[in-house]
């Protein structure tokens, strides 16, 4: 592709340098992300070799750029992330757009499809969906926002959107809009809140329901 050129989505490519540069800064940020949130790993280089949630996300977005492309792009980039599904266990829609420094511990059974939207500094558990509620090629996934815990086993479906700092429960069913700052638990979710000044992960611990 000449320098300069558009995609077909109408975004401009970047420079080959440019390109790689912010590549490495993605990836130093994923790794000291991880780390902040896995305390059974202590550095870089056994997060980045060890780490299915991170070997997924980085291939999804090598996938996402294909995607973006259009055209003769989109097969060989559904390939790329059914490969990445079969190593990891996690599959990810190329089509998905994921923020910055995102995390899946575990990774195992984790599945977030085509037009799910993520915002920055996500974590994910195991068996999380990202899932629609309609056949229709419209957007029916999920729009989860900054800062958002997902427990172990939660289905958020439909065009739902997830909240700044919001903390879904393990095993919750989601079907409406989390506000900002809440907790839904249960099946189907409930919204509750943290007590005045108590600190959102101190209410997600004493919660045992965020866990089981």
């Amino acid at each position: 592709m000449a320098h300069g050129a558009l995609l077909t989505d109408g975004h401009r490519a970047k420079p080959v340098t440019q390109t790689v540069r912010a590549a490495v800064t993605s990836i130093r940020e994923d790794l000291d992300a991880a780390l902040e949130r896995d305390p059974a790993t202590s550095s870089r280089l056994e997060m980045a070799l060890a780490s299915p949630g991170l070997h997924a996300i980085w291939v999804h977005r090598f996938a996402h750029v294909m995607w973006r492309r259009g055209g003769r792009w989109r097969l060989p980039a559904r390939l790329v992330s059914q490969a990445a599904r079969t190593a990891t266990g996690v599959e990810i829609h190329p089509g998905a757009r994921i923020g910055k420094r995102f995390f899946i511990d575990h990774g195992m059974g984790v599945v977030i499809g085509e037009t799910a939207e993520v915002g920055d500094d996500v974590m994910l558990y195991h068996g999380v969906t990202l899932g629609g509620r309609s056949m229709r090629r419209v957007k029916r996934h999920p729009t989860v926002g900054d800062r958002v815990t997902i427990g172990a086993g939660a289905r958020i479906l439909g065009p739902v959107t997830i909240g700044d700092d919001a903390l879904v429960g393990a095993n919750a069913v989601v079907v409406k809009d989390v506000p900002a700052g809440a907790i839904a638990t249960g099946v189907p979710a409930r919204i509750r809140y943290p007590d005045p000044g108590q600190d959102r992960y101190d209410a997600m611990f004493r919660d045992p329901a965020i866990w089981i």
